[in-house]
């Protein structure tokens, strides 16, 4: 339960960026929402796959849990979040964005040529104003992660790829578990954007 849902799905984002070209030899991987549950898993995968990652968050005093989960460098999220240009300079190899919207749009117009982006969520909105620049002139691929209808096959991958890739000690800093008494109170911090990671409920205690 602690890798759920979250856990999942980035390693089927991270499956897209490898079966795409991206290898931690062609350059910086970034993760937004990095505190979130897919963001958190995201840096600890691809940390341990050698990629180096760069975690967008809006929480910066949170640097220190997103550098243990293996993060080589934090930004913030205000960066990526208003309207851009249509290309910018080149930076990502590849990303996993949970975010959408401008977010997205701006790592699609700085993703490398040839780059991925796996794009897994709508945390900023669904609308998404962005170019098809950086599609046709540096055949940037849009990779989208669905993780609710996909083949078995593709579930045997990912959850066989969590099983070895995926350390007890990442694990183990990612979640947090709660009585079932506290789960209204966690679930307001949730809405508010105070919680990091994953919350496991133990419904006896």
């Amino acid at each position: 339960m602690a890798i759920g849902t979250a856990g999942y799905t980035a390693m089927l984002a991270i499956i897209a960026l490898e079966k795409n070209g991206v290898s931690p030899d062609k350059g910086e991987v970034l993760v937004t929402g990095a505190n979130g549950g897919v963001g958190s898993f995201s840096i600890a995968l691809l940390s341990s796959l050698g990629y180096r990652v760069v975690a967008s968050t809006g929480r910066l005093a949170e640097s220190a849990y997103l550098k243990q989960l293996g993060a080589a460098e934090i930004i913030d999220r205000a960066t990526l979040a208003e309207p851009g240009r249509p290309l910018a300079r080149e930076r990502w190899a590849g990303a996993i964005d949970s975010v959408g919207s401008h977010t997205l749009a701006n790592i699609c117009a700085s993703t490398r040529y040839r780059g991925t982006v796996a794009a897994c969520g709508l945390a900023q909105g669904m609308a998404f104003p962005a170019s098809v620049a950086p599609l046709i002139l540096r055949g940037v691929t849009l990779a989208g992660i669905d993780s609710v209808m996909r083949p078995r096959q593709d579930r045997i991958e990912a959850w066989a790829r969590l099983a070895t890739d995926l350390g007890p000690a990442a694990l183990a800093l990612i979640t947090r578990e709660i009585r079932l008494s506290e789960v209204i109170e966690t679930a307001h911090r949730l809405t508010d954007g105070q919680v990091r990671g994953r919350v496991v409920v133990d419904t006896g205690r």
